[in-house]
């Protein structure tokens, strides 16, 4: 697969690293791949070819989120009580949800970040998998418990489609 403009792919040992101008993304791979950057390409070899596809899906999408970002937008929907979120640093406080008193916590993973104007989240970075499990931190945060579904449905939800 052939490595775009800006973007820089190398290896050490069995991680790669991908710098590209939304950021950089590392990731260690098993031993049973190899992996070559010749110039403006890498190459992956395995015994398995589900292995090599995966791993070639994986480098893909790292060199993609270097390149490019991964952005999620959301949106949080409410019926009685206004939800905000606040970020400070690596941690991710929900408040006033369902109008508890006690702001919900969760974590950011890697070098994810999270801006949130009124009801609208943006979710943003260079790794997709990092950028997919802080929403799920979320998401799992936001988790109503003790109350019906069906009538609490305040939340997060995807304000893409």
């Amino acid at each position: 697969m052939d490595i775009p403009q800006g973007v820089n792919v190398r290896m050490d040992g069995a991680t790669m690293i991908v710098k590209g101008p939304q950021g950089e993304v590392k990731r260690a791979f098993p031993k049973g791949t190899t992996i070559k950057v010749n110039g403006s390409a890498v190459e992956v070899s395995a015994s398995d070819y589900a292995i090599k596809g995966t791993t070639e899906a994986i480098i893909r999408n790292m060199i993609d989120g270097a390149a490019k970002g991964y952005t999620k937008n959301l949106k949080l929907i409410y019926a009685h009580f206004p939800i905000s979120i606040e970020v400070k640093g690596s941690d991710v406080a929900i408040k006033n949800f369902l109008g508890e008193k006690q702001a919900r916590k969760t974590i950011l993973i890697g070098s994810t970040k999270v801006q949130a104007k009124g009801q609208l989240v943006t979710i943003s970075g260079p790794d997709k998998e990092a950028v997919g499990q802080t929403l799920a931190n979320i998401r799992n945060a936001m988790k109503i418990k003790d109350k019906d579904g069906r009538v609490f449905q305040d939340g997060i939800y995807d304000a893409e489609g």
